[in-house]
């Protein structure tokens, strides 16, 4: 098993990462009866896409002896009516000024992004942008 969700009432839920007993707390959404106080589930879906891409941009740079630390990843999640769904996630990285890499070592550390786990489990439906600011 990987987690417990438990409801703790008024649109929140409480979710345990059962290896390391790490917890997030969901709530829904303003635009959805919620408080907006916490990630909303959907929220986290969006996340966990670049918090992913990064993670294997990551395994590659190690590899390469590139240090990625100060990466940033601004994450926009765009919804849907009709039904209620993640229409579209924009994602825009940025790199540290002081990561200076050639043309080809951006490529192989785009490319294994894009190979996310996350990123091939998001419906097609799901418009996804990305947008490398190196």
């Amino acid at each position: 098993m990987t987690s417990t969700i438990v409801y703790d009432g008024n649109l929140r839920t409480v979710c345990t990462h059962l290896n390391s007993g790490n917890v997030i707390e969901t709530d829904a959404p303003l635009d959805n009866q919620g408080n907006g106080e916490r990630f909303s589930p959907t929220d986290l879906v969006a996340t966990a896409l670049g918090s992913c891409m990064l993670t294997i941009m990551g395994i590659k740079a190690r590899e390469m002896n590139i240090d990625l630390k100060g990466v940033k990843i601004e994450v926009e999640k765009i919804m849907k009516a009709d039904p209620r769904r993640i229409g579209g996630i924009n994602l825009t990285f940025s790199f540290p000024a002081t990561l200076e890499l050639d043309e080809k070592s951006r490529t192989i550390l785009e490319r294994a992004a894009r190979t996310c786990p996350v990123a091939y489990s998001i419906h097609p439906d799901i418009e996804t942008n990305i947008v490398f600011n190196w």
